[in-house]
C-alpha cells in the first residue's frame, strides 16, 4: 500500500515527495485508518475541466477532484489536482505556492477519510481539520 504521485500536461515536479507520503501516511493513521493505494495526479486546468465534465457532470474549473476507493478501513483512491488552480488561489489567499498545494494534498485524503465540504458547517471542519493536519507536516 502506498502513495503515488504522476504529472499529465504541465511542467510540474513536487518537492519532498518522501516527507509527503510519511505525512499522509501519519494523518490517515491519527484518524483511526489504514492507508490503501492513494495516487496523485498533478494536471493543468484544462485536463481537470475535462474530467469534472465527463465525471461529475460539473462545467467548472477546480483545484481537486477526489475519487474515492475506500473498503471498510483502507483508505484509497485518485487525486486530481490542478497546479494552475493552486497556483492562483495561492496569489488569491496570499500564501505561497507550497503552502496551497499541501492544503489541497491534504484536503484530498480528508475527503477520502469521509470529511465533506458540501455545507458551511463541513467546510468550516475541513478547513479545521486542514490546520490540524498542517500543523502535523510543519512538525514532521
Amino acid at each position: 500500500m502506498s502513495v503515488h504521485f504522476s504529472v499529465e500536461n504541465i511542467n510540474f515536479n513536487l518537492k519532498e515527495k518522501l516527507r509527503i507520503k510519511k505525512w499522509i501516511s501519519e494523518v490517515v493513521k491519527t484518524n483511526g485508518k489504514k492507508l490503501g493505494d492513494v495516487c496523485y495526479l498533478f494536471c493543468d486546468d484544462s485536463h481537470l475541466h475535462e474530467v469534472n465534465i465527463s465525471y461529475l457532470n460539473h462545467d467548472t474549473l477546480t483545484d481537486i477532484i477526489t475519487f474515492d476507493y475506500d473498503e471498510g478501513d483502507i483508505v484509497s483512491g485518485d487525486i486530481l489536482i490542478s497546479i494552475d488552480r493552486v497556483r492562483e488561489n495561492a496569489q488569491i489567499f496570499n500564501v505561497s505556492f507550497e503552502q496551497e498545494l499541501h492544503r489541497v494534498i491534504i484536503h484530498g485524503i480528508l475527503h477520502l477519510l469521509g470529511q465533506g465540504d458540501k455545507t458551511a458547517r463541513e467546510a468550516k471542519r475541513m478547513r479545521a481539520r486542514e490546520n490540524e493536519a498542517l500543523e502535523l507536516w510543519n512538525n514532521l
